[in-house]
């Protein structure tokens, strides 16, 4: 048997990832933000522009499943096979995967969804950032500590603009979100209406539907990505939870009224990273990680690293190198050019710039940077999503028409 020797590639050290080669969303053609304006546009609400061509209808609706990604849908057709019958290649199938954009994270991807802007317009460029003005981070989905939402975050939501025009417009959620300051400056527009089942939500938005000639009608559910978290896509309580899925998206789909669409959706999809991985790396036990780091942000698989005065560059040299394959690691100058937050050139605004990490980092395969002393609660998880690879990019944008 032939072994290796230190001059052999089996031993080399691993080579670091290099930025460009990361996945980028597709803002513009194929991206959770060219939803909404694509299917308003075709409702006939002025100013909106998407290159994502969407058949008009005079009903929308769309359903958005938190965490069902397009890789784990495609993977478990036993379990869905009423979405599974929406994908290519089925007889019914015309759904196609998009993009969630990046970070691929829920605050981000609602908002994305919501305002139909990118995230390095919108604002919310991840899970836990700087607010600048205050010098702490700023937890996006839980709004803590609280700054004045249409501060942050000031484009109009298609809703609004929808109903404006004249749109019939309605968000069917949990009761619990109608005031929260991400429903606000996301989701808000038209009427609110809280209801606590799946079924009664479904059922809801299909009469909402037919409530007008012109009508577009928003749906969400939580709790498949809350599996995720807790016990992992390769989980039975996640496949019941999908399971469960495509029959609230069989139920909307069968009460459909005429001339309508329903888009089902997500916000990213996710990927299961074991306790005792290997691939978890710890930040508050590795100095060589949290040299010269004055605040974490972000989550296990999307890192901002906000340096002390200085540090900035080394932050990134020593990151890449401990990281090596298991990470693009990007200066914000570089994530931004490269198109991660937005198109090139346009995408992200001047008050989002330093929201943005000194250093951004996306994971790659099942890898994780923990922090298991100040975040003990997420580093616990074992599904995880943020960074960009397919398996948490990708989202399916499937369809049913009248």
């Amino acid at each position: 048997m032939i072994q290796a020797t230190p001059a052999d590639p089996a031993w080399a050290e691993p080579v670091p990832l290099d930025p460009r080669t990361a996945p980028v969303p597709r803002y513009g053609t194929a991206s959770l933000a060219d939803v909404l304006p694509a299917a308003a546009a075709g409702l006939g609400v002025p100013g909106l522009r998407s290159g994502l061509a969407l058949e008009p209808a005079d009903r929308v609706c769309v359903f958005l499943v938190d965490g069902l990604g397009w890789d784990a849908l495609r993977s478990h057709p036993a379990q869905a096979p009423f979405l599974t019958s929406l994908l290519p290649g089925s007889t019914n199938g015309t759904g196609e995967p998009i993009t969630s954009g990046f970070p691929s994270t829920t605050a981000t991807s609602l908002a994305s969804v919501g305002t139909g802007q990118v995230p390095g317009a919108h604002g919310l460029p991840g899970y836990a950032v700087l607010d600048p003005d205050a010098g702490s981070l700023m937890n996006q989905l839980r709004w803590q500590p609280w700054t004045d939402p249409h501060v942050w975050q000031p484009y109009p939501t298609v809703f609004q603009l929808a109903h404006a025009a004249g749109v019939e417009t309605s968000q069917v959620s949990a009761p619990h979100f109608e005031h929260t300051p991400l429903t606000k400056i996301a989701l808000s527009g038209g009427t609110f209406l809280g209801r606590l089942s799946g079924e009664d939500r479904m059922d809801l938005a299909a009469r909402r539907l037919a409530a007008a000639d012109r009508s577009l009608v928003y749906t969400y559910y939580a709790d498949l990505d809350g599996n995720g978290h807790r016990h992992g896509v390769d989980s039975d309580a996640w496949r019941e939870q999908l399971a469960y899925v495509d029959r609230l998206a069989q139920r909307l789909a069968e009460q459909l009224p005429p001339r309508s669409v329903l888009y089902v959706t997500a916000d990213h999809g996710m990927v299961d990273v074991p306790p005792g991985s290997p691939s978890r790396f710890d930040f508050d036990e590795d100095w060589e990680l949290s040299a010269g780091v004055a605040l974490l942000g972000g989550e296990g698989r999307a890192r901002h690293l906000y340096a002390v005065p200085g540090a900035a560059a080394d932050v990134h040299t020593v990151w890449r190198e401990v990281l090596a394959d298991e990470a693009w690691v990007a200066t914000r100058d570089e994530a931004i050019e490269l198109g991660w937050f937005g198109p090139p050139g346009r995408g992200v605004d001047e008050r989002v710039h330093r929201r943005i990490g000194d250093v951004v980092v996306a994971m790659n395969g099942t890898a994780a940077v923990v922090a298991t002393r100040t975040e003990p609660n997420e580093s616990a998880l074992i599904g995880m999503h943020g960074s960009v690879t397919p398996a948490e990019q990708l989202v399916p944008l499937l369809e049913v028409r009248t």
